[in-house]
């Protein structure tokens, strides 16, 4: 045996030891070979996998598109395109799946609300004027959600340096801050079980309705405002020696007289006591210029009326409009009617505007008792003439009102001049000059004013059922209220 083939022999006997006793041609290797043998297995050498890193988040960038949207919806709310602005809150709603992303569009919708809020204050506008256009315009939970946004607002202020009238208005609507000082008013809504997209388009619509107010005439300071220096707080008070303007106890005594009205079935009762509380009104107002008056002379300073806004609302707005200008008449006030805005404004002295709107309100109720337990109408083809016989009703008795509250308050000027007389003091230029001062308040607020008249009479029944109506109050009379 060659060397050579000496060699290749042990070369296969080798193999074969390796390969377990295996044949070394491939045929053979291949007949032999153990698959389920561990380390038959291919081997793969692990690879690692690119890493993808999340992209940055841009917050500047986030909230311009935020903002982009918004003004999409404004848009779309403004030229009535509905499917816009469901797209427009589907979007943004979508956005709040991602934390980051939610932080951002309600960060950006808390500052839009706030900031409209801010300009609605600067426009004019106090809590009872927004929320009574939002009555008119929305829902009733997107209403909620206004009176959250301007409870916000005025919350970041000191309360002495609010209005009280603000604070007042906000509590009669149960406003204030309700959620935790820890989360927005957004994020207490959400909580309460409002899905994203009910609460977006809740904010976009309070919004809008916020933004797109109206300027209307600054009644009072804006919050932040309402504390200064002495005399300028007696300004705006109306008060130079700093009291309150206006007796609480002498509106309580009215208050009680007029629940009694609107409470009692029996006419003649209702009679009584909406009378004596007229008399008593007209009384407090004339002793209320006579004390501003002295103090006036005593301080050197001046009283200056004011104004307030009183809700005027359909049905029949036209002759609520026309029985607020009686009353507001009577009490030595002017009443301008901003219809569609459903207010008027009745301009006067601190005292008189509160007898006004106690009053004003409490025949409101009287009339509406009567209305609804006069039941309604058909003319001979038995077709429905209710509306007309109600705005004929309120139309007449309006008028009459008007006259009736005239005697009463000249009855009450007549026995007070008389008295004042006695006591060397003239009543008469006293109260010419406070009614100078408020048509002087009027001309300048109101100098596109233009008056007109309002109301229309088209069923007989109705107009003589006011008229009666009227009569039966005799609000000339009554008992002599203890002063």
């Amino acid at each position: 045996m060659g060397r050579n083939n000496q060699t290749r022999r042990r070369t296969k006997a080798a193999a074969r030891q390796r390969n377990g006793g295996g044949a070394t041609s491939g045929a053979a290797a291949g007949a032999g070979f153990r698959r389920d043998a561990p380390w038959a297995e291919p081997r793969v050498e692990p690879r690692a996998e690119p890493r993808v890193e999340p992209p940055a988040f841009d917050e500047a960038y986030e909230r311009a598109v935020v903002t982009h949207l918004l003004q999409e919806a404004l848009d779309a709310i403004d030229y009535r395109r509905g499917h816009d602005l469901d797209d427009v809150a589907v979007g943004l709603a979508g956005r709040c799946s991602d934390p980051r992303l939610q932080r951002t569009v309600i960060g950006v919708l808390l500052e839009s609300m706030t900031i409209a809020v801010t300009a609605a204050w600067r426009r004019g506008w106090q809590p009872a004027d927004v929320h009574r256009l939002a009555g008119r315009r929305l829902a009733v939970a997107d209403q909620a959600l206004v009176v959250d946004a301007m409870s916000h607002e005025l919350n970041r202020y000191a309360a002495s340096t609010i209005d009280p009238h603000w604070l007042a208005q906000l509590s009669e609507l149960e406003g204030g801050v309700w959620w935790p000082s820890s989360v927005t008013w957004i994020d207490a809504r959400r909580t309460q079980g409002t899905d994203w997209l009910t609460l977006v388009l809740g904010c976009l619509a309070a919004w809008h309705l916020l933004v797109r107010l109206p300027t209307l005439e600054q009644l009072t300071p804006l919050p932040g405002d309402a504390v200064g220096p002495p005399e300028a707080a007696s300004a705006r008070t109306g008060d130079p020696g700093g009291r309150p303007p206006v007796d609480q106890r002498v509106l309580s005594r009215v208050r009680m007289l007029l629940a009694k009205a609107e409470s009692t079935t029996f006419e003649a009762e209702a009679e009584t006591f909406t009378a004596g509380a007229q008399s008593l009104m007209a009384r407090h107002s004339i002793d209320a210029a006579l004390l501003a008056a002295d103090d006036a002379a005593r301080h050197r300073g001046t009283t200056a009326p004011h104004g307030r806004r009183i809700s005027v609302d359909n049905p029949y707005d036209a002759p609520k409009a026309m029985l607020l200008d009686a009353v507001a008449s009577a009490n030595r006030c002017r009443m301008v009617w901003s219809r569609e805005l459903g207010f008027g404004t009745v301009v006067g002295f601190e005292a008189d505007l509160e007898c006004v709107e106690l009053l004003f309100t409490s025949l409101l109720v009287q009339a509406t008792h009567t209305l609804t337990s006069a039941g309604s109408r058909s003319d001979g083809y038995g077709r429905s003439r209710t509306r007309s016989f109600r705005s004929s009703f309120l139309t007449a008795y309006a008028s009459r009102i008007g006259e009736r509250l005239a005697e009463a308050t000249a009855g009450e000027e007549a026995a007070a001049t008389a008295e004042a007389s006695t006591r060397g003091r003239e009543l008469v230029p006293l109260l010419a000059a406070r009614a100078e001062q408020v048509d002087e308040a009027v001309d300048e607020w109101f100098p596109k004013v233009t008056s007109h008249k309002v109301g229309s009479v088209r069923d007989a029944e109705g107009w003589h059922s006011g008229r009666a109506a009227a009569d039966r109050a005799q609000l000339g009379a009554g008992p002599t209220i203890g002063r």
